[in-house]
């Protein structure tokens, strides 16, 4: 009735009003975007490579952690030494990042017999085009990232050695932990607030102009736990170490040569720094008129104070980041000032005689107790003589072997005062 009354004039008008006001009442289809991420087929997965397939690889690493294995029907299980799971190809999945929906697809790719190749495999990172800047700016960086952060933690320590002017290294088993350390807790606690504090100023360095790096100098008597506490450290931050023996660099560019020869994210150690270094003072280095070396026999070290400190602190230290210099020492008085000021060595730490707290770790350590009968007497052992956790650690591992032998934790009899005065 309406085509017959009407006029088409107004019919017409009338049928672009309502298409109109469907199209602004109807939500319009959501554009999408997608990110192809390929790997050549036959290539291993590994990182740091710096291979066109290394993305592929850090996806696949990270979104085996995301998979539900519970909610997909088929799934694919990667043989090695860590198994992991991973997508059929024509699978696909979810992931949320900052509350947004990133779709996942494994794509087999298609044979390449005309350029040589045997052929891509891919994954496809779908998403809505609104959150493109986010995909591309923060949730890719987040993912390899991620990774690197795993593959950090996950991988086997090593410690290096110096010989010439190059490093060479082996796998480090040390088992020192924070947990195991057997020194004051307050002390313990600011030590891993430094380092945490440390790991998460990049952006500050920067902005201050310093090199990102940070010096800690052990010292105290022999016994005491500074090696184990480098080792604690180096296990914390997943750090390789790198075991600087000054005794056998000759010249200042050797120096330079080893330094540039540490990648980022390292440890630098130098154990007992005072029988490494002669503690010459500046004048003597600078009244030297040869090559202003240590001696005058061509057979001992070259290396000046100078190129020392040079070396830690210097243009030299600016070659790599995010790095830990620890010095060691018995004798902090014999160490030349300029190597003790704060952004050579930025915290010195005193690593001093078993106290009541250290000993509990250690029968912690040893007997897995918390508690015992001779406790109150060695607490008042301990307030009266200077013994090192050496010692006792000692003691703590005789009496273990007595005990098993016994069938009980009490095999090593509480020496009296004289006696511990003299360990």
């Amino acid at each position: 009735m309406a085509r017959e009354l009407l006029p088409h004039d107004l019919v017409a008008a009338a049928r672009w009003a309502a298409s109109l006001l469907r199209a602004r009442l109807e939500p319009s289809p959501v554009e999408r975007r997608t990110l192809v991420i390929k790997r050549a087929l036959g290539s291993q997965h590994h990182y740091g490579g710096g291979s066109d397939s290394e993305l592929y690889c850090e996806m696949c690493e990270y979104l085996a952690t995301r998979i539900n294995p519970h909610a997909m029907h088929r799934l694919c299980l990667g043989g090695g030494s860590k198994r992991t799971l991973s997508m059929e190809h024509g699978d696909s999945m979810t992931d949320v990042f900052e509350g947004v929906e990133f779709t996942w697809a494994s794509v087999a790719g298609q044979s390449q017999q005309g350029n040589g190749n045997a052929g891509t495999e891919s994954l496809e990172l779908s998403f809505d085009a609104e959150h493109t800047n986010m995909a591309l700016e923060r949730y890719v960086p987040f993912i390899t990232a991620t990774v690197a952060e795993a593959c950090q933690r996950d991988r086997a320590l090593q410690v290096f050695v110096n010989e010439g002017s190059s490093w060479h290294g082996i796998t480090h088993h040390h088992p020192s932990t924070f947990d195991t350390l057997a020194m004051d807790p307050e002390l313990k606690e600011s030590i891993l607030a430094d380092l945490d504090r440390f790991l998460k100023r990049r952006d500050y360095y920067t902005r201050i102009g310093k090199a990102w790096k940070r010096g800690y100098l052990l010292y105290g008597p022999p016994g005491t736990g500074k090696s184990s506490l480098v080792a604690a450290i180096a296990n914390y931050l997943r750090f390789n170490l790198y075991d600087l023996d000054l005794s056998g660099v000759y010249y200042n560019r050797t120096l330079q040569s080893l330094l540039n020869g540490m990648p980022n994210k390292s440890i630098l150690v130098v154990e007992a720094i005072d029988c490494c270094l002669s503690t010459v003072s500046r004048k003597k280095e600078d009244d030297d008129s040869d090559d202003n070396h240590y001696g005058s026999g061509r057979s001992e070290p070259r290396i000046t104070l100078s190129g020392l400190l040079n070396f830690i602190d210097g243009l030299w230290s600016t070659s790599g980041e995010e790095r830990i210099i620890i010095f060691t020492t018995n004798y902090k008085d014999r160490l030349d000032s300029a190597l003790l000021r704060p952004g050579r060595m930025d915290m010195h730490i005193y690593m001093g005689y078993c106290c009541w707290e250290s000993f509990k770790t250690l029968a912690r350590n040893y007997h897995l107790i918390d508690c015992h009968a001779l406790f109150p007497d060695i607490q008042q052992l301990l307030s009266g003589v200077e013994v090192t956790p050496a010692e006792v650690s000692e003691m703590l591992l005789v009496a273990e072997e007595r005990g098993r032998r016994r069938g009980s934790p009490d095999g090593c009899r509480v020496p009296q005062r004289e006696e511990a005065g003299n360990a």
